[in-house]
């Protein structure tokens, strides 16, 4: 690991724990066990950090997950598209760094507006977007009930949203979280899939 990627881990750490301000560029550069004006030398100070951080867990996201814009192939049957549900929950619930800017985001979210953007986005907007496209598709190849496909997005995706935030809160809860995400998902696939 360079001393980049050892000062990005150590900086997300710290921002999820005890959020933005209370971390400082001293903090962050002890943890990586150098002196502060030895970060500097990789960034230009704590905002570039971020914007770094933010700018790796979005490629991330949009590499593992997808959105709206990379929705991936669509899935062929209701087994298919349950699979394909759970390991984009799976990946959202247990990658390291997508916890942790989870974390940091969620507790950050009412002090800073674009951190509000991006958790909306997260938990709302990108992947009801994404859901709505995956399931009009489906819908096209006659997958899917004809029905609104927005609304249908909301439904499959708000509930496992309030889940995955259970996880967060409480981790012993983990298991019963995830065994509780495909009951909901098997369940919605019950009531809107033709098949």
């Amino acid at each position: 690991m360079t001393t980049r990627d050892k000062i990005l881990d150590e900086a997300l750490t710290l921002f999820a724990e005890n959020g933005y301000d209370g971390t400082s560029v001293e903090e962050i550069a002890e943890k990586v066990g150098i002196k502060a004006p030895s970060l500097y030398n990789h960034f230009k100070g704590k905002e570039d950090i971020l914007n770094a951080l933010i700018d790796m867990a979005e490629a991330r996201y949009e590499e593992f997950f997808g959105s709206d814009k990379h929705i991936g192939k669509l899935p062929e049957s209701k087994e298919k598209f349950i699979q394909t549900a759970i390991q984009k929950i799976s990946f959202t619930m247990h990658d390291p760094m997508i916890r942790k800017m989870r974390k940091f985001l969620v507790r950050e979210q009412f002090r800073n507006e674009r951190f509000a953007e991006i958790t909306t986005k997260h938990q709302l907007s990108g992947i009801q977007g994404m859901y709505t496209k995956i399931i009009e598709g489906m819908m096209r190849k006659g997958l899917f009930k004809k029905d609104d496909s927005e609304l249908l997005a909301t439904e499959v995706t708000a509930p496992v949203a309030l889940w995955i935030a259970k996880a967060d809160r409480q981790p012993e809860c983990e298991q019963e979280s995830m065994e509780s995400i495909e009951k909901h998902v098997r369940h919605f696939c019950d009531v809107y899939m033709t098949e």
